[in-house]
């Protein structure tokens, strides 16, 4: 009994990561993307509304990709590198220069 248990803890734990990727890598992603285009070379108004307009469709792209590619580990490694050019533009912002 115990072992079946275990097996099916197993066999849904991938499935347990790609939801959290999906959820909370996605959402980590969306707001990265919508602080990184602040950073762009536009107003800061319509930096803002670039950024909330982009946050979406990134977000739903990277719950397309988590679900897409072939194992969770990918998953999680193609969110790590889609957050590191956002993260570089975000810190930009957060460390001032971006001021308008």
């Amino acid at each position: 009994m115990a072992s079946t248990l275990l097996q099916r803890a197993r066999g849904a734990t991938p499935l347990a990561s790609r939801i959290l990727a999906a959820v909370f890598g996605g959402y980590g992603l969306a707001a990265l993307t919508s602080v990184a285009c602040v950073a762009l070379p536009i107003g800061r108004v319509q930096g803002v509304l670039t950024g909330m307009l982009a946050s979406f469709v990134v977000y739903v792209a990277a719950v397309v990709w988590v679900f897409a590619v072939r194992s969770a580990r990918r998953a999680w490694a193609g969110l790590l590198v889609a957050a590191v050019p956002l993260l570089a533009a975000a810190w930009s912002v957060w460390a001032g220069g971006a001021a308008a």
